[in-house]
This record gives structure tokens, sequence and C-alpha cells, in this order.
């Protein structure tokens, strides 16, 4: 296997020649995975079953694997997931999932974000493997750098998901604790032009509350 320094230099030509699975395979190798599943989270909340950007799994796995635990990723708060971020996690695989024969139901899970785009690497093991915690803790930052070489383009973000400015005004008058009706009175507008705002912010930002909103454009510097 590869150190850590050797890795690193590689996954920087990878990123320079644009081969994004190239890169990810170094990295998985690294961890001592056999199969991979790069998936960007927030992706599936907005409707979008592409959630899958890279992957070396059968069709059938990334499908029924990969959906059900975007799913579960979902139910996790904003501030879960700050949380957790960058820090590896082992789930068991469902039981309504056939694995290939030799790979541990025991799947690996490591979240991290990108900007706005929540991102997640699930890695699968050949059963009976033993792991190294290091090399895994430092598979999210070794990942996130290597994808961040590809710019938005990769996670399918675009200027749909910027704020514009009145939005932006808005969710900082919510971060300040004002309420709709007191936003409305602030910056003279109706307070469903208001509601509006907020919804459309909580729709590019893939967020489902206020609370969740203020945590995402703190994160994000985006207020």
């Amino acid at each position: 296997m590869l150190s850590r320094s050797r890795l690193l230099e590689e996954v920087s030509l990878a990123g320079n020649s644009g081969d994004v699975a190239d890169g990810l395979a170094l990295i998985v190798d690294y961890a001592g995975a056999l199969n991979y599943l790069l998936a960007r989270w927030d992706a599936y909340s907005e409707g979008s079953l592409e959630f899958a950007i890279s992957a070396n799994w059968p069709f059938n796995l990334v499908r029924f694997l990969g959906t059900t635990l975007v799913r579960a990723q979902l139910k996790i708060t904003e501030i879960e997931r700050c949380m957790s971020a960058m820090q590896p996690t082992f789930v068991a695989c469902p039981d309504s999932v056939v694995m290939p024969s030799g790979l541990s139901r025991q799947l690996c899970v490591i979240p991290f974000d990108i900007g706005p785009a929540r991102m997640a690497l699930l890695l699968c093991f050949e059963e009976g493997m033993i792991f190294s915690e290091n090399r895994l803790k430092d598979v999210a930052p070794i990942c996130a750098y290597h994808l961040a070489c590809f710019g938005d383009d990769i996670f399918g973000i675009n200027k749909r998901q910027d704020l514009t400015e009145r939005e932006v005004e808005c969710l900082s008058w919510i971060a300040e604790g004002k309420t709709s009706d007191e936003i409305s009175l602030i910056i003279g507008i109706s307070r469903n032009t208001v509601n509006n705002y907020i919804t459309s912010i909580m729709k590019k930002t893939s967020t489902k509350t206020r609370s969740e909103a203020i945590a995402h454009a703190v994160r994000n510097n985006l207020i």
C-alpha cells in the first residue's frame, strides 16, 4: 500500500490529469477497501436520483444500497452532520441487499462537505479484513482535496443554488432572530414574499428548518 505522503503525490497527479476515478481508486486502496460509492447526499433530497458521482460497485448495489443509506442520512440534522463530518462510521448492510461473495456486510460511511455539497464515501471491505483506523481518518480530507480540484461541476452545483442578495439579506435577519413579519417591515416587502425567499433558501441549501439554513450559511460563509 502507498504511504500517506506518496498517496498525496499520486492523488495530486490524478487531479491534474482530470481523472476523478483514478484518484478515488488510490484513496480507496489506501484505506484497504475493495469497492466504493461516492455520493452526494443533498442531491437526493432535491428529488434527483443522480446522487452517485462515482462508484466501482455493481449497479444493483449502487441502486439499492446507495438509496437506502442516502435516505437514512437525510434523517440526520444539520448539527449532527457537523459533528460527524469526516468521521468514519460502520453500518450494517440491509438484509434486503444481496452482497457479492467474500464481501463484508459492514460498510464504512465517511461524510464530508465541499462548499455547499454534502458528500460521503461508502467503502466495502473484504470479509475479515483488518483495517487501519488511522488510514480511514485520512480518507475524508484527502478525498475532499482531490474532488476540490474539479470545481463545482462535478457536484452538480450550479447558479440555481446561489443565493440572491435579497435571500442573503433575509437569511441574515433570520440569524438575528427576526420573524417573517419583522423582516417584512425592516426591508419593506410583504410577509408572503419573505416566506417565499425563506422557502427558496431552504431548497437551495437542502435544509428543512430555519435553524438548519442558518447553520449551513454560517458553515459556508454565506452570511
